[in-house]
């Protein structure tokens, strides 16, 4: 229910793991600071609205859900983050009653008496939601809620009769959101959500953000979120930087204990139950060309990089291991298959592709997904065959062979014939919006450009920053965007919620594909707990997405991710954004590098 929306050539933003004027200096020599590259500008950091990796790998170092997926653990496991154990919930699952942990306190803010942050309470919970449910913030967040929460939508609906949002009384009562005390959480629900815990409560748009703070900075919270987590906002120059700083009121939390079998070797339990987080600063330097960011990744000036597309084979050897001068520099390489899948999409609310199938099929035809793997990931990629990733335990092993993905330039052209039939004359130019201004951002658009051109459909490429395409895709301006999606439960029901009609842009359907049949199953789905019957019908509704064709699915990511070797307590969690908090780095290690280099270069 809430897929993570990112670009077509997002980096994995779980390992980089906010405001200011001005990039503040460091105060010591031997501070422990975090630096990553952001490879895009970051839109909001206000859980109300957020649904984009960039931000979330950000926000979620300062706000906190009740719950999170153990960080060592697998299979994945939900633990209490914020909660004190996991839910009660009753026997006909309606109703669910969460205890608080005591103690946990908001950042220090200018927005709290004498500046001091208050304890956090199990109101807070409540008020986020009544915020997300306020219509007046057009809260693109809201579709995961809707008639799922008893009378959720009959606040929603009275926000609707306030003449403007500061009327908006968040103390009127919501039958299905009660506190019986400060520590407790009640919610109850229309009906069955069995994805409720891994969906919305281990999610940033559950996270409490203080009233305090909304109160103090009106419409510019979003550049100064106020909550529980381990690092608070220091500095956010919009186009350039971004730095947190420890928070000093943060409760506490230690590392964990166990792990899975080779996490002891590997070393991830070296700092086994000692108090975090450990670094006392985390940046993130804004850089939307891949090459700069390269190079400041073999300086030593960044602790983790993706390999960009031109330095494969400055990496990597011809048998696929690393070469002898990335190991000479302690650069250590992780891979791990992503639960994610990238698409050309449709917006089948589009007067030429919604109501011309052909032309979708055409589209679909005229592109070679082995090539754009083989051109943009060094073939590492998978094709998707379908939309839900491999590594999703529903996943269909059979849907190669249902032939959706397959590439076929004469049968592309043969529909477009139809497709002109359809329309009633030549098909117009169409427009796809790209995110992204960057060099490979225009290599990937020239691509499809010319694929789509080869099959005899004229299109024309919108290079746009994120912001800006963000809000295009939600409010449907676009006929075409490149985009995907990276899974954050491991349940297909979090891809397949992309294709419900009620979750329309600007909720998490950016198509706003429109199937009643689909709906149906959707609906039944929606409801069922893991089961056999689950899965085939999730398997249903994955074909009757396909055969209407609301996009080109094209890939599944498979994570490249490098490392110097001083960043310790590494381990992909790919339903994980807060990981900052786990990461230490070999201080004596990193302070080598820089002679390291110069003997190598001598």
């Amino acid at each position: 229910m809430r897929t993570r929306i990112v670009l077509l050539v997002v980096t994995i933003i779980s390992l980089l793991t906010c405001a200011g004027c001005k990039r503040s200096s460091p105060k010591d020599a031997n501070e422990m600071v975090l630096h990553h590259v952001l490879y895009t500008k970051v839109r909001t950091l206000d859980p109300l609205s957020l649904r984009d990796v960039y931000g979330m790998g950000v926000l979620s170092q300062v706000c906190e859900p009740l719950y999170q997926y153990h960080f060592l653990k697998r299979p994945y496991e939900l633990i209490p983050l914020l909660a004190e154990d996991m839910p009660q919930i009753s026997d006909d699952l309606l109703t669910y009653t969460i205890k608080i942990k005591k103690g946990v306190r908001f950042q220090d803010d200018a927005c709290f008496k004498g500046g001091k942050g208050r304890e956090l309470k199990a109101g807070d919970f409540v008020y986020q939601l009544r915020r997300v449910a306020n219509i007046k913030n057009v809260s693109e967040n809201w579709s995961i809620f809707d008639n799922r929460i008893v009378g959720l939508n009959g606040f929603r609906e009275y926000t609707g009769t306030c003449k403007t949002a500061a009327e908006v009384d968040y103390n009127r009562p919501v039958e299905g959101l009660q506190t019986p005390d400060d520590y407790t959480l009640v919610i109850k629900l229309t009906k069955p959500w069995p994805q409720l815990v891994g969906t919305v409560l281990a999610d940033l748009v559950s996270s409490p953000i203080a009233k305090e703070a909304v109160d103090y900075y009106g419409q510019d919270i979003i550049s100064h979120p106020v909550g529980t987590g381990p690092y608070k906002l220091s500095v956010w120059q919009r186009a350039t930087y971004i730095e947190l700083v420890r928070s000093p009121g943060f409760r506490g939390e230690t590392y964990p204990t166990e792990g899975e079998p080779g996490d002891r070797e590997a070393g991830l339990l070296d700092d086994a139950g000692k108090p975090m987080p450990f670094a006392d600063k985390v940046t993130w330097t804004i850089i939307e060309e891949y090459q700069p960011a390269w190079l400041l990744f073999l300086q030593g000036k960044t602790d983790v990089s993706p390999v960009p597309k031109d330095n494969y084979f400055e990496v990597f050897t011809s048998v696929g291991d690393l070469t002898e001068k990335m190991r000479q520099r302690d650069i250590r390489l992780e891979t791990f298959d992503d639960p994610s899948v990238f698409w050309l999409g449709f917006n089948m609310q589009d007067p030429v592709l919604g109501k011309n199938k052909p032309l979708r099929q055409a589209i679909n035809r005229a592109i070679d997904r082995q090539k754009f793997i083989d051109l943009f990931f060094n073939g590492r990629h998978k094709i998707a065959w379908g939309f839900i990733p491999p590594t999703i335990p529903s996943y269909d092993p059979n849907i190669v062979n249902k032939g959706f993905a397959r590439f076929d330039p004469n049968e592309a052209r043969e529909l477009l014939k139809q497709a002109e039939k359809v329309s009633g004359g030549p098909i117009p130019q169409l427009k796809i919006a790209v995110p992204g201004t960057d060099t490979f951002s225009r290599q990937m658009g020239q691509f499809l450009k010319m694929q789509l051109n080869d099959a005899g459909i004229d299109v024309e490429i919108s290079y746009m920053d994120w912001p800006t395409y963000q809000e295009k895709i939600n409010t449907g301006s676009e006929q075409m965007f490149t985009s995907g999606v990276s899974a954050s439960i491991p349940d297909a029901e979090d891809f397949l919620n992309m294709f419900y009609s009620k979750n329309k842009a600007p909720g998490s359907n950016k198509f706003n594909y429109d199937n009643s049949e689909f709906d149906r199953m959707y609906e039944q789905a929606s409801v069922m707990l893991d089961s056999p019957k689950r899965t085939e019908l999730y398997r249903k509704m994955e074909l009757c997405v396909l055969d209407d064709c609301p996009a080109v699915f094209l890939n599944h990511r498979v994570a490249i991710v490098l490392l110097h070797d001083w960043y310790k307590n590494y381990k992909p969690n790919v339903f994980a954004y807060g990981v900052s908090k786990y990461r230490r780095i070999d201080m004596k290690k990193r302070a080598e590098y820089p002679e390291l280099v110069k003997k190598l270069k001598d």
